[in-house]
């Protein structure tokens, strides 16, 4: 990652902008005015941005895209870490120059962004990020991190539990999968047959998913399976529900099933993020980081990013 003066330079700066909603073709990298602080707000210099899904997902379409109060012209992309390198009238706790990460929802992929000090992921979030914390891992944590928590807390996982985890190797189960290890649990995750050793160094043990996943489960003699999570769809709900988990005992994070608790970023605790954050600071919890682009390359990084194969978080380097 380059390092840039803290004044911008002629006023201007790069940001990732939406003309048209659509894939990655719609992405374009443009030059735009540095955006100035309110009364309340932080403008942080962006060194890294993490992707997620949702990036993409919530710009794929108008009706999606409304759903998250979308409109165009649209930035992209939600985590973030940088610098403070202004402060608006009133705001407390933090000064030009601290360290943070967070959430600015469709907005993160920019030189600067603009975020409320004390606000939420549609105004956009700050966190201080701990010293032992790098840029490129920071930006990795507040979609993921959070929905991981949510989920682990909507489970409420201990040592005598065996939880499977359906989609373990995606962006959520990087976190979710560790944070059930340090809860004490057996982890089962599903996954491809060529995430194995992936989700084995996360502390999993791997299993194929689709059809014979039962049977499969059986034949490793894992004992009776106590808690599921679904991170990626419905299919886990069904194979939990068969193998006798109870629904309260059960989550979801990207769909919803009756009967079922459905856990997201904005349903973890409002220490969630500083407690992985401090994990990672005393090296019990690793982000794997699968791929980091330049801005210039942002289509190329979200073609990636949407096959859903790589093996870690993918970062662009502001």
């Amino acid at each position: 990652m380059r390092n840039r003066s803290n004044e911008p330079r002629a006023g201007r700066s790069r940001a990732v902008r939406l003309d048209a909603f659509g894939g990655p073709e719609v992405l374009t990298v443009q030059d735009v005015p540095v955006p100035r602080p309110a009364p309340g707000q932080l403008r942080v210099r962006v060194t890294a941005a993490g992707l997620n899904p949702m990036d993409w997902f919530m710009t794929a379409d108008d009706r999606t895209a409304s759903r998250f109060g979308l409109t165009l012209p649209a930035g992209f992309g939600t985590d973030y870490a940088g610098v403070v390198d202004r402060v608006g009238a009133g705001v407390t706790g933090y000064a030009s120059g601290d360290r943070v990460f967070g959430a600015a929802l469709s907005r993160a992929v920019a030189d600067y962004v603009l975020v409320e000090s004390d606000g939420d992921i549609s105004t956009g979030v700050a966190h201080l990020t701990p010293d032992a914390v790098d840029d490129r891992t920071a930006a990795t944590l507040a979609i993921a991190g959070s929905t991981a928590a949510a989920a682990l807390a909507a489970l409420d996982l201990g040592p005598d539990d065996t939880v499977l985890m359906g989609g373990a190797g995606g962006g959520v189960g990087v976190f979710a999968v560790q944070l059930a290890r340090l809860a004490g649990a057996r982890v089962i995750g599903t996954g491809s047959p060529s995430t194995a050793e992936f989700l084995r160094s996360l502390g999993s043990e791997p299993i194929a998913y689709g059809d014979g996943l039962i049977e499969r489960i059986r034949a490793l003699d894992a004992g009776p399976i106590t808690a599921a999570a679904d991170l990626h769809g419905t299919d886990t709900v069904q194979v939990a529900r068969q193998l006798g988990v109870p629904d309260r005992r059960i989550c979801t994070i990207a769909a919803r099933v009756d009967g079922i608790p459905a856990a997201n970023g904005a349903t973890a605790g409002p220490e969630a993020l500083q407690h992985i954050a401090g994990l990672i600071a005393a090296g019990k919890l690793h982000v794997p980081i699968a791929a980091t682009f330049p801005i210039d390359e942002i289509r190329s990084a979200v073609e990636l990013q949407s096959t859903r194969h790589a093996h870690g978080k993918i970062v662009i380097d502001l």
